[in-house]
């Protein structure tokens, strides 16, 4: 019974605790929401409330009839697909390589790998930039690689730089050495080589890792400013980050727009969390735990 009591308040509190710090993480996004139902004199007041007092569902349309925004869709669309799924591949196989496959030199390269946890990525951003541009017989460039643009200001540019990255190698192995050793045995002893082992395998059990790198490349594709910013310069190549800058104004922001066009934005991502947040959970903890 003394147990019991003392369990109750523990928990209470654990609730209490949980309770408030989901308020306060909700709380943006209610901000977000509610600005964008606002009107431009009730935003221009700073001693506004915070619910609106004429609610204005009409800033969404006219936010979505501020740009092409049918173009910009198109683009996340297509750069987030291709580069979520090609980095799927490629950062299951290297994290597959790694985990299951003994060869020189391994360890030794996969530090090295890790190193580029460490390195921000404005500090390669010139020289991806200077690869890109110099790709040949791509955008009026000749074999030596000059007199164009390369694949700069195109969806290659933009997918190219994202098929793979340390993160999701070091979370795939990760994952992959969690499998007994005798998988690889049994497979050896049934005549598969190491790629069918990988594909008929290892890679139907990788459910709850491909969810998680998907959540996490898509979230980092589909938000990305920097690389679009940097690697295209037509309005039809933009994507939908770089579509929102066109509410910012040389003296002023459209909030409410600004805001409308960033809740349609996010939906989304939204959705795809809620629907596969519990393999993510999943493969967090158990990637967290094994080494």
């Amino acid at each position: 019974m003394k147990a019991m009591n003392i369990r109750i308040p523990i928990r209470s509190l654990l609730v209490a605790g949980l309770t408030i710090a989901s308020a306060l993480m909700i709380t943006p996004l209610l901000i977000m929401i509610f600005t964008s139902l606002k009107g431009d004199a009730e935003i221009a007041n700073t001693a506004g409330s915070l619910l609106p007092k004429d609610w204005k569902f009409e800033n969404y349309l006219l936010a979505m009839q501020s740009g092409k925004w049918g173009v910009y869709f198109q683009n996340s669309i297509i750069v987030t697909v291709c580069a979520v799924g090609g980095s799927l591949l490629f950062n299951t196989l290297s994290g597959y390589t790694f985990a299951r496959i003994d060869f020189k030199g391994r360890e030794v390269i996969f530090i090295a790998l890790l190193l580029g946890l460490m390195v921000p990525p404005q500090v390669t951003i010139i020289t991806q930039f200077i690869i890109l541009k110099s790709v040949p017989l791509f955008g009026g460039n000749d074999w030596l690689g000059s007199g164009g643009q390369g694949l700069l200001d195109s969806y290659w540019a933009l997918i190219i730089p994202e098929l793979s990255g340390s993160f999701g190698i070091f979370l795939s192995r990760q994952f992959y050495l969690g499998f007994p050793k005798e998988m690889d045995e049994a497979a050896s002893i049934d005549g598969s080589g190491i790629f069918r082992s990988f594909w008929t395998i290892y890679l139907p059990l990788s459910g709850p890792l491909l969810a998680t790198l998907g959540i996490l490349k898509t979230v980092h594709v589909w938000n990305d400013f920097f690389h679009p910013l940097i690697y295209t310069n037509s309005e039809m190549m933009r994507t939908i980050q770089l579509g929102l800058q066109m509410f910012h104004g040389q003296y002023e922001i459209k909030f409410n727009l600004l805001m409308a066009a960033s809740v349609v934005v996010s939906l989304p991502l939204c959705i795809a969390f809620f629907v596969f947040q519990r393999y993510f959970v999943q493969s967090m903890i158990s990637t967290s735990v094994k080494g």
